[in-house]
Order: structure tokens, then sequence, then C-alpha cells
């Protein structure tokens, strides 16, 4: 049972992170999806970086293990925030976080196929309701004139990073903390987005609105910094359930934040796909949980 402090944090967490995705989409108004990444991924993992080094963990970076870490990084955090953010770009962002949360299913799907994890009738009712939530949406693009069917690649792009770095992650045996590993990786994915971002977009003004900055400081302090710390807080009293019902619930908050952050409004179809990815979402990890 979910009780007092964790509780609250659990919450927290699930708003912090349906609500990102609105906020990203704003973001993108002023600052271009490279430079938004290289942004606040590096004062986000300087943040982290200050802040596990000021409570004693050992965040160095042996030589042994750079390698390691980049190859974890590169589907961990480079594909995944790079894949999403262009989904965003193209997408309504209450239907990017959609798709991007039939991440689980995906997860599932791949360990089976390549390391001869069981594939249940769960896990196959879970691929079905992922599948109906991505076929709803593709439709509805593609019908659309202004519709956005890239849009939908990327975002599936970037659930397919998400879960062969989940596999690649559960199969680690590096002598490191989960914080540093998660602090290393975001420190070369950040420095690989520098390097990318001058091929591809333009060097920003840096002369933004209000909003924008509050935009920013969220995405540094909050998503990248405050979301992680309470993260892995949760991590070791949350029973497993619980972080399974925080990750079905981020694609309702996000598609019902965007009304207000961004003016989207949301159709039939990005509901009934937000509840077929509730319930993909449940088949591959309520499952799994209750196992455990």
């Amino acid at each position: 049972m979910v009780r007092g402090a964790a509780l609250v944090g659990l919450v927290g967490l699930t708003l912090a992170w349906g609500l990102n995705w609105p906020i990203m989409k704003f973001s993108l108004r002023e600052l271009s999806p490279l430079y938004f990444r290289a942004t606040t991924m590096t004062g986000g993992a300087l943040l982290l970086l200050l802040w596990f080094s000021a409570r004693g963990q050992d965040m160095r970076l042996p030589r042994s293990a750079w390698l390691p870490v980049a190859l974890l990084a590169a589907p961990n955090v480079l594909g995944w925030h790079l894949f999403s953010i262009l989904g965003v770009k193209e997408l309504a962002s209450g239907r990017a976080a959609i798709l991007g949360f039939t991440m689980p299913i995906w997860t599932t799907l791949l360990a089976a196929l390549f390391f001869g994890e069981r594939l249940t009738r769960r896990v196959m009712i879970g691929a079905a309701c992922a599948a109906i939530a991505i076929g709803l949406l593709v439709a509805q693009e593609v019908v659309l004139l202004a519709g956005r069917p890239l849009g939908i690649v990327w975002m599936q792009l970037a659930a397919l990073s998400w879960a062969v770095g989940t596999i690649m992650m559960r199969r680690t045996r590096l002598p490191l903390s989960t914080q540093a590993i998660t602090v290393w990786m975001m420190l070369l994915s950040s420095a690989a987005f520098w390097l990318v971002a001058p091929a591809f977009e333009p060097w920003p003004s840096w002369r933004f609105s209000g909003g924008m900055w509050l935009a920013l400081a969220w995405g540094v302090v909050i998503n990248y910094g405050i979301a992680q710390v309470v993260w892995f807080g949760l991590a070791r009293t949350l029973p497993p359930t619980a972080s399974a019902f925080s990750i079905m619930a981020v694609p309702l908050v996000g598609t019902a934040s965007a009304i207000a952050i961004v003016g989207e409004v949301p159709g039939w179809q990005d509901w009934a796909a937000a509840l077929f990815v509730i319930l993909a979402i449940a088949s591959a990890l309520l499952g799994r949980a209750a196992a455990k």
C-alpha cells in the first residue's frame, strides 16, 4: 500500500510527467527541438550531478565504463528524447504522449522475441490494445488534410528506443549506482545534441518570452531534475503496481492538460486511444508487478 509522502510523491510525479508533454509543445513555438533538448538536458544533468554529489553519491565514471554507458545512453536517453521531441513537433502533445507510452508493451514484446521471455495471453491482449490505439490515431492523421503521420513514426521509434534501452538496463552489470549511470547517460546525450543541433537547426536568438523561460526552467528543474530525484526515491519504496498505475495515468494527464497549456482539443479518437494504451500498459506491467 502507498501512504503518506510516497503517495504525494507518486501523484506529483505523474502530474509532472503528464504536464511535460504540452509544456514541450509550448516550448517549440520559440525554440527548435534539438536545441531545446540540448539546453534542458544539460541543465538537468548538471543539477542532478551537483545534487547527488552533495549527498555523498559517488558520481565518478571510470574510464572502463565510458563505452558501456554510452551504449546504454544511445536508446535510453538519446533515442527516446530525440524521437519524442520530433514527434511532439509534428503531433498534438496529448497524442504524442499517448503514442509514446506504448513503450511498456514494446519492451515486453522485444523481451519475448529476443530473450525468450514467455509471451502470455496478457501480453498478446496488450499488444492488440496498443495496435488499436496506434491505428485510431494513424487513421485520423492520414484523413486530416493537416495530418502529420510522420509524427506517429517518430513516436513509435521513441517507444521502441525506450523499450530497447529498458531491456539493456535490465541486463547491465556495471558496478555503478543507478543515479550515476542515469546522470552520465544524460550528460553524454546532451553533448550529442549540442554536436548535432548546429547541422540541422539555426543558432537560437535566446530572446524568449517570459513563458518560454518558465518552460525551459520547468524542463531543467522539474522534468530532468526534481522528477528524477523523486523517482529514484520512490523506486525503493513503491510496490510495482503503484509504479504501473502512475505510468498508466501519464497519457491522460498529458491529453487533458494540453487543453489549457497549448489549446489543443482532443477528439474522441484521442480519448479512445488513451484508453487502449492504458489497457496495454496494464497488460504489460500489472501482470509482471503481481508476479513480483
